[in-house]
C-alpha cells in the first residue's frame, strides 16, 4: 500500500532537498561573481553530464524528448536565469518568480488537452499574478524590468520542459537530467563564445577561485545528483500530490537565505507579493487535495533548482 503520507525520516529528506534547491539561488549569486551568466551554466550542465552518463544509464527515452528537456532547462531555464540574476533581480525575488512556472505548466498543460481552468486554478492565477504584478510595479535595487522577464521567460521554459518530463512518468528523473545534459551544454558554450565572447569566458575561469568552483560543483552534486536522486526516491515511494506540496518550501528558503547570507532586504512590499505568489502556489497545489473526488491538478515532476 503505498503510504497517504510522508514518514518523519520522508519529510526529513524533501525539507533537505528544498534547502538545497533553495538556498542554491545564493550559490549561483557567488558564482557570478566570478563567471559570466553563460559560462556558469555551460559548466553546471557539463558536470552534470559528464562523467555521470558513464555511471547511467540512459532512460528508455527517445533522443527527441532528451534533446527537448536539454534545451528547454539548460539552454532556456537556467541560462536565462543566469542571466537575470546577474546584476538584474535578486537570488531571494528570482527564487520566487520562477515557480510561476507551477502556473505556466497548468495552463499550458490546458491549452494542449483544451481543457478549461477549474475556478480554483483561476484563483490561484489570480493570487500569483497579484505577486508578480507588485514586484513589477516596485523595480529598484532589487529587480529590474528586463530581469522580471527574464525569470518569468526562464520559468516558461522550465514549464515547457515538465510537459517533456510528463511524457515519461516512469522514467528515472536522475538519469533524465544527467542524459537531457548532454544537449543542454552546447548550445550554453554556443552562447557563451558568442554573448559573452572568448576574453571575458577565460577571465572568469581564471579569476575563480576555489569558492567559485565548489559552487559550480554543487550546481552537479547538491542540485543534480543529490536533489534529482532525493526527489525521485521519494515520488516512487509516495504520490506525486503528497510529495510535491514540499515544493512551496523552495521559495521560502531561497528568500530566506539571501536574506541572511547576502543582507537581502525583506520590505513589506516584497513580504506582501511572496505571501500572495505563496498563496496562489499552495492554492493550486493543495486544493485537489481537499477534493480527492474531484480530478487532480497538474503534477510536476521536476525538481526547482
Amino acid at each position: 500500500m503505498v503510504p497517504a503520507r510522508l514518514s518523519w525520516p520522508h519529510a526529513l529528506l524533501a525539507i533537505a532537498v528544498t534547502a538545497v534547491w533553495g538556498t542554491n539561488f545564493v550559490v549561483i549569486r557567488w558564482a557570478l561573481d566570478d563567471l559570466p551568466p553563460f559560462t556558469l551554466a555551460a559548466l553546471r550542465f557539463t558536470f552534470a553530464a559528464l562523467p555521470a552518463i558513464a555511471f547511467v544509464r540512459r532512460p528508455a527515452v527517445p533522443w527527441r524528448d532528451l534533446a527537448a528537456y536539454g534545451l528547454l532547462i539548460g539552454a532556456g531555464q537556467f541560462g536565462l536565469l543566469f542571466l537575470a540574476m546577474d546584476g538584474r533581480i535578486s537570488p531571494g525575488l528570482a527564487s520566487l518568480v520562477v515557480q510561476a512556472q507551477v502556473f505556466f505548466t497548468v495552463g499550458l498543460a490546458m491549452l494542449m488537452s483544451r481543457e478549461a481552468l477549474r475556478g480554483f486554478q483561476w484563483a490561484a492565477l489570480a493570487l500569483g499574478a497579484a505577486g508578480l504584478v507588485l514586484i513589477g510595479l516596485r523595480t529598484d535595487g532589487d529587480a529590474t524590468l528586463p530581469g522580471l522577464a527574464l525569470v518569468l521567460l526562464a520559468a516558461l521554459c522550465w514549464a515547457g520542459g515538465n510537459l517533456v518530463a510528463r511524457r515519461h512518468p516512469q522514467a528515472s528523473m536522475l538519469a533524465f537530467v544527467i542524459w537531457s545534459s548532454l544537449f543542454s551544454a552546447p548550445p550554453l558554450i554556443l552562447l557563451a563564445l558568442v554573448a559573452e565572447g572568448p576574453a571575458a569566458i577565460a577571465h572568469g575561469i581564471r579569476a575563480a577561485d576555489l569558492w567559485t568552483w565548489a559552487a559550480v560543483a554543487w550546481q552537479t552534486v547538491g542540485n543534480t545528483l543529490f536533489g534529482y536522486t532525493a526527489w525521485g526516491y521519494l515520488l516512487a515511494r509516495h504520490p506525486a500530490a503528497v510529495v510535491s506540496p514540499m515544493a512551496l518550501l523552495v521559495p521560502v528558503f531561497g528568500m530566506s537565505a539571501s536574506a541572511l547570507l547576502l543582507g537581502e532586504g525583506m520590505p513589506a512590499w516584497k513580504l506582501l507579493a511572496a505571501l500572495l505568489v505563496l498563496a496562489g502556489l499552495a492554492l493550486n497545489t493543495l486544493w485537489p487535495l481537499l477534493r480527492p473526488a474531484r480530478p487532480a491538478g497538474v503534477a510536476q515532476r521536476s525538481g526547482a533548482g
